[in-house]
């Protein structure tokens, strides 16, 4: 059996597979290598995913033989070698591959047909696949220094707007009612506590409910003008359609069309989730 994991900052799902049939899914916290160091990261997978893996599997006792990982922070070698440690001290399962949640969602809405994928949850990111590899990718740099279009981004410009008074009154109020906040309780937040990324995440179903605010509506659109600005436009291969994968891409898919089509851009699948295309792909091809 193959375990399959699609990790982003705030959630990683997991599936457990059998010859393309699904055994077992699962949800533990998110794994994040960059944020997170091996002991927290063995943390999560002891008391989150092994005790879930053993209730939930219908065949309890045929451990997964291999694991294929795709992660939001799996970009170089030092961080997959920290997630693949901590799943061997924890799984004791050696056969494991770590890849980042880019290809993931390349192979998820791709499959073997040369496209462009974006992945647009916590994070963002994109890339160029040509139905094996990327081949190009515009870096993300993270929801500081990029990240556009990102649920962290949104939520951080969401929380600027409000403390400037760049949203009506009425919205502003309801808010920091609504979450329990002040600026004060948001500085520090952000500055302070870790993982502010997940603070700001946690803050666009407010976004959801109130689209149709000018405002708001504004917010959003310009958000997702700026990815493809920032970020699409440099593959230079308009012809291509433009698929996406992710929380808020699912969301927002009105507002995500609305500025693609102001930059005569298409849009082509978009998944709440890889995992389907994953199960999929690996059903049919041996890692």
């Amino acid at each position: 059996m193959i375990l399959i994991a699609d990790s982003g900052s705030t959630k990683t799902d997991w599936c457990l597979c059998k010859k393309g049939a699904i055994v077992a899914n699962i949800q533990t916290q998110g794994i994040n290598p960059y944020h997170q160091s091996e002991e927290a990261i063995e943390e999560v997978l002891r008391e989150e995913l092994l005790p879930k893996l053993a209730h939930d599997s219908k065949q309890a006792p045929n451990n997964p033989s291999s694991i294929v990982f795709y992660g939001a922070g799996c970009a170089n070698e030092t961080a997959c070698n920290r997630i693949k440690e901590a799943i061997y001290k924890v799984l004791g399962i050696t056969n494991a591959t770590i890849h980042s949640d880019l290809l993931g969602a390349a192979r998820a809405l791709c499959g073997h047909e040369e496209g462009i994928a974006c992945v647009l949850g916590t994070g963002s990111n994109s890339c160029l696949f040509n139905g094996t590899d990327i081949i190009a990718n515009t870096p993300p740099l993270g929801y500081i220094l990029g990240d556009e279009g990102s649920s962290a981004v949104l939520g951080r410009r969401l929380v600027g707007d409000c403390l400037k008074n760049q949203l009506p009154e009425a919205i502003r109020d309801e808010f920091l009612a609504e979450y329990q906040l002040t600026q004060e309780i948001i500085l520090e937040k952000v500055y302070r506590q870790p993982l502010a990324n997940r603070f700001l995440a946690s803050l666009t179903p407010f976004l959801s409910k109130h689209k149709e605010v000018p405002e708001v509506h504004k917010l959003l659109v310009d958000s997702f003008v700026d990815f493809f600005v920032r970020n699409v436009k440099q593959y230079r291969r308009p012809w291509l359609p433009i698929h996406f994968v992710g929380s808020i891409a699912n969301a927002f898919a009105t507002e995500l069309k609305e500025a693609a089509e102001s930059l005569g851009m298409e849009l082509g699948t978009i998944m709440q989730s890889p995992m389907e295309g994953l199960v999929r792909y690996h059903s049919d091809n041996e890692e």
